[in-house]
């Protein structure tokens, strides 16, 4: 969520909306962010992604300061633009990822700019028209959003309508402002600083996720019970990769290789889970070991526990068995 100083407005002509959408899609293109549901009011921008190799404090660093300078330039204005930089909620997204883009593409009801679902539909500057087929945004993952609804496109598009639909009584949700037990409400930059002082967060990060999800998070943020010399980390990671490897039937190459076969994931969230909470890797560090973004691996700390459980491992027996003694 991307608001504008003191409240004044982020878009002031069409013009201005097209330049955003113009570096949207090019930033899109460049760091593979996947883009799930958007839209700009005349202030904020909303935009539900899912991050790729780039980190998403580099796609949005070029993203805003990019559209600053060309906003100043062409209204002949200096200054900031923009509140802080941004704000940023991570979502659990099983649950709450139709959700949050429902009431993403509601934002133009809620905010008034149209009067009703009809005049929502054809509304240019929101993500819901690209998955109504109205106007075509490559760029976006529309067939992602619409295949949670059906594999054929028409009956996709006509489901996704009417859950747009029955989300308009609802009205604001404040629970899809950061949720789940509510234990994140400190915000990451808390954490980590505690956590390990050299990885700074330069935005407010909160959770929007079920109980055990943010239970997870945080717990996963936990240091490690003993203290482990990074050198002698980094030689274990790699056993603990070939560990979680065959626990779960995949090789370390696919652990390591991008696939997105469920059973890979599953592997590669809980070594990453163990390489963080156990051995006291930094997340950047195993992000790039695990060959993902680091917000993946942020999303493994929740994950992992559980899936540990379901293979009964823990994760100390699986160091303690790559690291005899």
């Amino acid at each position: 969520m991307v608001r504008g100083l003191e409240r004044r407005r982020i878009f002031d002509t069409t013009a201005d909306r097209r330049d955003f959408l113009q570096r949207l899609e090019a930033i899109v293109t460049a760091t593979r962010l996947t883009i799930l549901a958007w839209v700009f009011l005349p202030n904020p921008v909303h935009l539900l992604v899912r991050t790729g190799p780039v980190p998403l404090a580099t796609a949005m660093r070029r993203l805003l300061t990019g559209y600053a300078v060309a906003f100043n330039h062409r209204h002949k204005r200096h200054g900031h633009l923009f509140q802080n930089r941004y704000k940023s909620i991570l979502v659990e997204e099983e649950s709450y990822g139709l959700e949050v883009t429902r009431y993403i593409h509601l934002n133009p009801l809620r905010a008034k700019l149209v009067r009703d679902l009809g005049a929502l539909d054809r509304f240019p500057w929101s993500g819901h028209t690209a998955l109504l087929g109205r106007m075509r945004r490559p760029w976006q993952a529309v067939g992602e959003v619409l295949g949670q609804f059906s594999r054929q496109v028409g009956p996709a598009r006509q489901r996704y309508r009417q859950f747009v639909a029955e989300g308009v009584p609802l009205g604001r949700r404040p629970e899809l402002q950061g949720g789940g037990l509510r234990r994140s409400a400190g915000g990451w930059e808390g954490l980590v600083t505690l956590r390990r002082g050299r990885e700074r967060w330069a935005f407010d990060e909160r959770i929007l996720g079920s109980g055990p999800f943010v239970e997870g998070m945080l717990e996963g943020m936990s240091p490690p019970p003993t203290p482990w010399p990074r050198a002698r980390a980094l030689t274990v990671f790699p056993r603990v990769l070939a560990t979680c490897g065959r626990a779960w039937g995949v090789t370390v190459a696919e652990i390591c290789g991008g696939s997105r076969r469920r059973v890979v994931a599953h592997a590669r969230a809980a070594a990453g889970f163990i390489g963080v909470t156990e051995l006291g890797l930094p997340i950047a560090q195993v992000a790039r070991a695990l060959g993902v973004s680091p917000p993946i691996v942020r999303v493994a700390l929740a994950r992992g526990p559980a899936l540990l459980r379901a293979q009964g491992l823990s994760a100390k027996a699986m160091v303690d068995k790559v690291v005899p003694g």
